[in-house]
């Protein structure tokens, strides 16, 4: 298990793919926790759906860590990419089957690659993080925000707190990704329709028929790196969120094991 770990790490670690994931990543959670504190006063809103994000909210413990939670599920469709990418390419490239000829074992695989890309989803996170809330406590002032509650014992609980939700979030995204790879078989449909569907259609959808948002999968996994919200509560996005995530990996996992290795 751990030399599949260390093969599949070995690919995430390229330059171009780790510098570049975790620039785009740190380039939407410094925008997202920017504009939260530069746009506190604008009509137009500082948060999602142009929501008014305004101090009283900004000022309570948790909020060193808000617009990193925010961010959450950006960070997610970027794990997606990811993990969609990692896991579609060995079909596209052939090399399934020389990886099948060293490690006959097909779920040992599986498993190995998902650990390691939990790795790297894991320090895309941390390093978010730790941008969203130097930018955060760096804009305070300019904002007139006051960080009093920031760094005190409920404080760091509320910043473990988002870290846990934001993780789950994320990670879930990333198995979402895998299952699309698994299915399809192809890096451009797997990340194509996965991102189609959360950015356009469930909007679209949301747009007509608030409700849907109610059961969207995407909207799900993005509420619970919000920790909820006063339409979704966190217990009914987690529930949910898993029971989507835990459906597709069991039928991608059986697919994977029975069916053919060529693309």
């Amino acid at each position: 298990m751990i030399r599949i770990v260390r093969a599949e790490w070995r690919k995430l670690r390229r330059p171009t793919l780790f510098l570049g994931t975790i620039g785009a990543a740190l380039f939407f959670t410094g925008l997202t926790s920017t504009f939260l504190y530069l746009m506190i006063d604008s009509e137009q809103g500082n948060g999602d759906r142009g929501r008014q994000i305004g101090r009283e909210v900004l000022e309570l413990a948790g909020g060193s860590v808000y617009g990193f939670a925010s961010v959450g599920g950006l960070l997610g469709i970027i794990a997606l990419c990811v993990f969609a990418a990692q896991t579609a390419q060995e079909y596209t490239y052939g090399t399934l089957r020389n990886i099948l000829v060293r490690q006959p074992g097909r779920i040992r695989i599986l498993v190995g690659k998902l650990i390691a890309m939990k790795i790297f989803a894991l320090i895309m996170i941390l390093i978010s993080a730790a941008v969203s809330i130097g930018i955060s406590y760096f804009l305070s002032d300019r904002a007139k925000v006051s960080t009093e509650l920031w760094f005190t014992s409920d404080g760091y609980t509320e910043i473990g707190k988002t870290l846990v939700n934001v993780t789950i979030s994320v990670v879930y995204f990333g198995i979402v990704g895998m299952v699309l790879g698994l299915l399809l078989r192809s890096p451009i449909s797997a990340i194509s329709i996965g991102v189609l569907w959360i950015l356009i259609i469930e909007n679209l959808l949301g747009a007509v028929k608030p409700v849907f948002l109610e059961w969207m999968p995407g909207n799900q996994l993005s509420m619970i790196a919000q920790g909820g919200s006063a339409d979704i509560s966190y217990s009914h996005a987690l529930t949910l969120g898993t029971s989507y995530v835990l459906v597709g990996a069991l039928v991608a996992t059986v697919l994977f094991s029975r069916r053919d290795v060529a693309n």
